[in-house]
């Protein structure tokens, strides 16, 4: 693995790449961009599971942070503006294409959560990717209309101009963090949704790691309450699509997320995989669902790049 940094607008973007076994420079390899979720970094599973993974399997793989977050640069830190995220996977491209180990035309994506989501949106603006798989993908901007509003995006975009006037005058900035600081805070609060348990499991428990943000500033995201990831899909998305979730549906709303952009995406080739028993936070690191997985990705990008 080698950690590199991508030149963004007025700040770095930080990624590891993966290289696969007996690695030659000479040589020229199909490319994977792996895209983190939503609050997590490069380190986690995009890196540490996919990422290598796909290594493994032979592919070149850049897992970045996205801007603002994680080592990226940007300020203020931890902004989720997804105009501002899909931009990445450009400037991660134009990186890529200047390897001479890479082959340009053999670059795909996969995303996890809202990076899933992200690598779709991308997909269909950034033309140089030619393969796009989603790992228990959620389209961010719906969940911010739904849930993470509480069902009132109106009351919440007013919320956050409030609070943005007050940051310009002086106040200190609001940072919310996207789940409970443990299992046990959360059993306390009555909290039963499968995915807010699983989130909370994963970063506090399975997956510690600094990098990972797990949180929001909450006056710059009215830009993701108008966002929709899959936006023209039907028009757009052309390229080979993998869709993967898992059968235990969660309040993130990564299944239905899921059917959504499988039956409307243009793309004349795409596959949905449905893994059964499996929830949204176990298609992260646990060890049978991430190889049920992995035994449908693997073969997708080695047949569509």
């Amino acid at each position: 693995m080698k950690s590199v940094k991508i030149k963004h607008t007025y700040w770095d973007i930080a990624a590891d790449l993966y290289y696969p076994p007996n690695f030659d420079e000479s040589k020229k390899y199909p490319a994977i961009i792996s895209a983190h979720p939503i609050g997590s970094c490069k380190e986690q599973t995009a890196g540490n599971v996919y990422g290598k993974a796909l290594a493994e399997a032979g592919f070149v793989v850049i897992a970045f942070d996205r801007s603002t977050q994680g080592q990226s640069g940007g300020l203020p830190r931890y902004i989720e503006d997804p105009a501002m995220a899909v931009e990445d996977f450009s400037r991660v491209t134009d990186y890529l294409v200047t390897l001479p180990y890479v082959d340009a035309d053999r670059i795909g994506t996969l995303g996890i959560c809202g990076g899933g989501g992200y690598a779709i949106n991308a997909t269909m603006i950034e033309r140089r990717i030619k393969a796009v798989v989603s790992i228990t993908g959620v389209n961010f901007g719906r969940l911010c209309r739904e849930g993470f509003s509480g069902f009132d995006p109106i009351g919440q975009m007013e919320a956050m101009a409030r609070q943005r006037t007050a940051e310009a005058r002086g106040d200190a900035p609001q940072v919310d963090q996207l789940i409970p600081p443990s299992l046990n805070v959360a059993h306390e609060a009555g909290i039963t949704d499968i995915d807010v348990l699983g989130a909370t499991d994963y970063y506090r428990n399975r997956c510690i790691n600094d990098h990972a943000g797990t949180r929001a500033m909450f006056s710059r995201r009215a830009a993701s309450v108008l966002w929709d990831g899959f936006h023209l899909a039907e028009t757009l998305l052309t390229t080979p699509l993998m869709v993967v979730v898992g059968d235990k549906p969660g309040g993130f709303g990564a299944y239905r997320d899921g059917l959504e952009i499988y039956g409307r995406a243009a793309s004349k080739v795409k596959e949905l995989v449905v893994v059964e028993g499996a929830s949204h936070y176990d298609l992260y690191d646990q060890p049978d669902p991430v190889g049920q997985a992995l035994a449908k990705v693997l073969p997708f990008f080695q047949k569509n790049l």
